[in-house]
């Protein structure tokens, strides 16, 4: 979550006459994040949260977010339910920017995981892929394999200013995974890699814990149809590295046990798991990246550090195999 574009009380009561919310108590930004601007509401009703939707959000797939979350909602998954306003709609427009309120999530994210916070998410992701069986709204991942392209060319002429030999290690980095990618689900054919709805960005701050309960996912704006096992790689990169870089196998075991607590994988998914966490971590190599070279002058937010996730990197490509990871079959 961040905040790019400013509201003002105008602009916001004007947005909340279409809703029954009450009046508006406080309205403060919330700084975490990189991708929209966000907002914790708090009316006479309750405490909700105001996303605007910026640039990099295509207008046309709000449609799927909102409906996925209104449909995982509903399917009894711990994640905010979209807030309709008196004409039943659950997309508005505020400072020129599209918009929705949903429902506030109790909980803080976990800012050192233990084994048990990975445990819980990792049967929390795989009721979420269950669940995600019946939604009907399509849309293909857009920060998969010809996504990476776009990124890898918008940076390469800066990579080598962040780190020397950055660009000619991304690009051969990405020559080698589009040579070993799956095909995208749907031109799969008879492919033997379940698929379905995927969230592609449970990071630690988009999951969270009462204790080491798990409360709620949220932040589902780079939800997709693509890969499960590709969606628990992501969590691997992200949940399963200490600060100094070391990979912990025992939260990697307890993310996997958690999952297959509530859906086992296949064996072509055990077999496929390395260059999947091998693909996530160059994917957020390239956004983080992307964000580094191209800050936005004023914006309340504070942008990663790529270099990490190049370290994970370095990780996979010496993985001989899943155990690496945990997992033993």
């Amino acid at each position: 979550m961040a905040v790019y574009t400013e509201i003002d009380d105008d602009q916001l009561a004007a947005l909340l006459s279409r809703y029954d919310l009450g009046p508006v108590l406080s309205c403060k930004g919330i700084a975490e994040g990189v991708e929209n601007s966000n907002y914790l509401l708090v009316t006479g009703t309750g405490s909700f949260i105001l996303t605007l939707y910026e640039r990099r959000v295509n207008r046309h797939d709000l449609p799927y977010f909102i409906g996925l979350m209104e449909h995982l909602a509903g399917k009894g998954l711990p994640c905010p339910t979209p807030i309709a306003d008196r004409d039943g709609s659950m997309l508005n427009e505020v400072a020129g920017r599209p918009c929705a309120i949903i429902s506030f999530i109790n909980g803080v994210w976990p800012k050192r995981p233990t084994a048990r916070h990975c445990q819980e998410l990792g049967s929390a992701m795989a009721r979420m892929h269950l669940a995600g069986r019946d939604f009907m709204r399509q849309r293909p991942n857009a920060l998969s394999v010809e996504g990476w392209r776009g990124l890898l060319g918008s940076c390469l002429a800066d990579a080598d200013s962040v780190r020397p030999g950055l660009a000619a290690e991304l690009q051969q980095e990405y020559d080698h995974l589009k040579s070993n990618w799956p095909a995208a689900p749907g031109r799969a054919g008879d492919t033997p890699l379940p698929h379905g709805v995927i969230h592609a960005d449970l990071f630690p701050d988009n999951v969270f814990f009462i204790g080491e309960a798990l409360s709620g996912l949220i932040d589902f704006y780079f939800a997709c149809n693509d890969y499960f096992a590709y969606d628990l790689a992501i969590v691997l990169n992200a949940w399963c590295f200490e600060v100094d870089g070391a990979f912990n196998v025992t939260k990697g075991r307890a993310l996997v046990a958690g999952y297959e607590s509530i859906r086992p994988l296949t064996g072509a998914e055990v077999s496929a798991l390395p260059l999947f966490a091998r693909g996530a971590a160059l994917r957020f190599l390239l956004t983080r990246l992307y964000d580094w070279v191209n800050q936005v002058p004023g914006a309340l937010v504070r942008p990663k550090d790529p270099l990490e996730y190049r370290q994970k990197l370095k990780f996979h490509r010496q993985v001989q195999g899943a155990a690496a990871y945990g997992i033993e079959r």
